[in-house]
C-alpha cells in the first residue's frame, strides 16, 4: 500500500512520450524552493497496487509512442517496496516506467530494484556540494550521488535535472561546478528549470513558513543563457 498525494494523466514533461503521472506523499527533504510543500505529509488516499494498476491500465492506447508511468511526489523512491509490487502488474502490459526522483534516500536493495525495473530515471541534481546542499534541502548530500552512480553503473537511461534560483544558483560559475560534479554521471541530457513562484499559495494554505518569499522567478531568457552554456560546457568536457 501507498499513500498517493495525486494522479495527472497525459502528462508530457516527466520522461518520453505521453506519461500517467503518480505523484507519492512524503519527502525526507525541505527544499527552500520546493514548489510542492503540500506533498511533504502523508495525505488521505491509501491505495494498493492493483488499485493503482487498474487507473494505469486505461491509458495503455496512449503510451504506444513510448509513454508510460512515471512515479513522482514528494520522493517515489520512498515507496520503493510498492513500485516493485506494481511493477509484475505493469510488466503483464508491457506498461515502462519512469523514475523523477531527488535521490534522497538510502540505496537498499528494494530501492535498487526498482531502479533496475525502470526504463528512464530522472535525477534532481541540487547543489554540487555538501554545504549548500544542506543549507537549502536539510538533506545528505551523499545519497543522490550513489543513487546516479548505481544507475550510471547498471546503464540505466539517466537524465538530469536542476532548479535555478535567482541568487543561489544561477551563474556561469554554478554551471562549471555542476558540469564537473556529474562527470561521474552516465546521463543522456542536463536539464535545468527556473525557479518559480506559482506554489507559494501552498505555503500559505499549509500554514507552512516560505524562506524564498522574497525571491523572483528566474526570467526565461536567462535559463536559455544559462542552458546553452551548461550544454557547451560538457559537450567540451567529454
Amino acid at each position: 500500500m501507498a499513500n498517493i498525494h495525486s494522479f495527472e494523466s497525459l502528462a508530457a514533461v516527466d520522461g518520453e512520450g505521453l506519461r500517467f503521472d503518480i505523484f507519492f506523499t512524503g519527502c525526507p527533504l525541505r527544499c527552500a524552493y520546493c514548489h510542492n510543500p503540500d506533498t511533504w505529509h502523508k495525505g488521505e488516499i491509501d491505495m494498493e497496487a492493483p488499485e493503482v494498476f487498474a487507473k494505469v491500465r486505461r491509458y495503455k492506447p496512449y503510451f504506444k509512442n513510448g509513454g508510460g508511468v512515471t512515479f513522482s511526489g514528494g520522493e517515489p523512491l520512498l515507496n520503493a517496496r510498492f513500485i516493485n509490487e506494481i511493477y509484475p502488474l505493469l510488466k503483464t502490459e508491457e506498461i515502462g516506467y519512469c523514475l523523477d526522483t531527488s535521490g534522497s534516500v538510502e540505496l537498499t536493495d528494494e530501492v535498487k530494484t526498482a531502479i533496475d525495473n525502470a526504463d528512464m530515471i530522472i535525477l534532481d541534481i541540487k547543489f554540487y556540494e555538501p554545504e549548500t546542499y544542506k543549507k537549502w534541502t536539510k538533506g545528505n548530500f551523499a545519497l543522490p550521488e550513489a543513487i546516479g552512480r548505481y544507475a550510471s553503473e547498471k546503464g540505466k537511461r539517466l537524465w538530469l535535472r536542476t532548479v535555478v534560483v535567482p541568487g543561489i544558483n544561477d551563474t556561469e560559475a554554478d554551471m562549471d561546478a555542476y558540469a564537473e560534479y556529474t562527470k561521474q554521471f552516465k546521463f543522456e541530457k542536463y536539464e535545468l528549470l527556473a525557479f518559480h513562484t506559482m506554489g507559494f499559495f501552498k505555503y500559505e494554505e499549509s500554514g507552512i513558513e516560505n524562506p524564498l518569499k522574497d525571491y523572483k522567478a528566474l526570467d526565461k531568457g536567462r535559463l536559455n543563457e544559462l542552458q546553452n552554456y551548461l550544454n557547451e560546457k560538457i559537450k567540451n568536457s567529454n
